[in-house]
């Protein structure tokens, strides 16, 4: 199929979908009919879509957290255990690593070797071996929503699955699950894959069930300025909306200075509602997501608890939807159920406590907003310009000239000659623009922030600024400040 901004029509759709079915065995186990039918008695609280538009409507902050294990029960045990002692309001299923390469054979071996020995050996659940029998096993063990969330660039056989068992949230899309996740994968190819996952969610939207999509926000999670993520997120809700999805998720990773934060959603929010309705999408339901700190964590479980509880807060006065919850292992590695527990729990108290509370709108919060959208409009609208009005093409183009330009991505199709560093305020800037198309005048005030650090600090403005923060939070402070 060649590559456009257009909904896949029904035929191309059930071609393609042929060859996804006979990727491994448990593709010839999903009937769409059965699974259509299946979803329709899902009840209004184990659907996800349809919980974010009542948490959305009543003005509270839902929240999530991470986790996946290899073997059925020991997940259904996992997901209870969040969901009754850690009080979740949604659950995540994560998928294991070699799912999201496609290599389900290696994770056949996985599974056994985990049934041998009794634990997890694989760092997820791997969905696409389970099929849909396991996968509805899962979903009936549990009395949340169920979202599928891992970082596979061709997640469709993975989608299929998940959604005719009752999943109704797939995470993830052509630019979020290629560039911070893979080296040699094009975006041509992810982004038509992803393009079959939206088409299948509005397939089932035709047939009257919601199902919720959400980009994937935080990217690499390292320093990422909030109009690059935002740009990505808006591009592949836009994505989305032309295949016929309805309920589209749009997030965003703590960067750590609060008010850029809480600016960072809001003009998220607003910005891709624009878009969506410029362009003819009046009927989506945009909701938001907050991705608490995705860089590096300290290992003293009490200060971590402190990086948990500002990202909640954060959550809560932006207005997020939804809250993607860490735990006090983060530095050690895959938490234990007990750790995943009190990093919801923590998350929980902030919530409850600045329930209905928002940061209210001042000089310093309306400027943000404005730099924000301002530099986000520069790359969205430079890559409909690339791409002659045609979304899919210009994202392609415009990865390959740095318009869009992700920090620390592994992907050879990302130009990473973009750079960037923290403020005197911890806000992060755009230290090397590289060839993303700002304006004199948005470039200035990028620099000129940055100087008032390098002034503060008696030192030259440069790369060693933005080493020194990517260590920050693991050593207990937000702003890499010269030792």
């Amino acid at each position: 199929m060649e590559l456009k901004n257009k909904k896949m029509t029904q035929d191309e759709f059930f071609k393609v979908r042929e060859e996804v079915l006979a990727q491994w065995p448990t593709g010839k186990d999903i009937n769409l009919e059965e699974a259509i039918e299946y979803n329709k008695q899902i009840p209004d609280h184990k659907n996800f879509a349809k919980k974010l538009v009542a948490a959305k409507e009543a003005g509270i902050t839902l929240a999530q957290p991470r986790a996946g294990v290899a073997l059925i029960d020991k997940h259904i045990e996992l997901l209870n255990y969040l969901q009754d002692e850690g009080g979740a309001d949604l659950l995540p299923s994560t998928i294991d690593s070699y799912t999201r390469q496609n290599r389900y054979e290696e994770c056949e071996v996985g599974i056994q070797e985990s049934i041998k020995e009794g634990r997890s050996l694989l760092n997820g659940f791997p969905g696409v071996n389970h099929g849909v029998k396991g996968c509805r096993k899962v979903f009936e063990a549990v009395n949340l929503p169920l979202e599928s969330r891992h970082g596979t660039p061709d997640g469709r056989l993975l989608a299929e699955i998940t959604h005719a068992s009752g999943w109704t949230s797939n995470e993830g899309g052509g630019i979020s699950y290629n560039i911070p996740y893979a080296k040699s994968v094009t975006l041509e190819k992810t982004i038509l894959d992803w393009q079959y996952c939206d088409r299948l969610v509005g397939f089932y939207e035709e047939q009257g069930i919601s199902i919720n999509r959400e980009p994937f926000g935080p990217l690499t999670g390292t320093l990422v300025p909030p109009s690059t993520s935002n740009a990505v997120a808006i591009i592949e809700a836009l994505l989305a909306a032309e295949q016929g999805v309805k309920n589209i998720t749009v997030g965003y990773g703590q960067c750590g200075n609060l008010i850029q934060d809480v600016a960072a959603i809001r003009a998220l929010e607003e910005q891709c509602d624009e878009y969506l309705k410029a362009h003819g999408h009046m009927n989506v339901y945009l909701t938001t997501v907050f991705h608490q700190w995705m860089g590096g964590f300290p290992a003293d479980e009490a200060k971590a608890f402190g990086v948990i509880s500002t990202g909640a807060a954060a959550a809560a006065l932006a207005g997020a939807t939804k809250v993607i919850v860490k735990t006090p292992h983060e530095a050690i590695g895959i938490p234990t159920k007990e750790a995943n527990a009190q990093g919801i729990k923590a998350t929980k108290m902030t919530l409850n406590l600045l329930q209905g509370q928002r940061m209210p709108m001042s000089q310093e919060l309306k400027q943000e907003i404005e730099i924000i959208k301002a530099e986000t409009k520069c790359m969205i609208d430079k890559i409909y310009e690339v791409g002659n009005g045609d979304l899919a093409v210009g994202a392609v183009k415009g990865f390959a000239m740095g318009i869009i330009d992700v920090p620390f991505a592994p992907s050879k199709y990302n130009a990473g000659k973009m750079m960037p560093a923290r403020d005197n305020n911890g806000a992060v800037r755009y230290l090397k623009f590289g060839n993303v198309p700002f304006t004199n005048e948005i470039k200035a005030y990028n620099m000129r922030k940055l100087e008032e650090r390098g002034k503060f600090e008696s030192r030259e403005v440069g790369f060693q600024m933005t080493v020194d923060d990517i260590f920050a939070v693991g050593k207990g402070k937000l702003v890499g400040r010269p030792e």
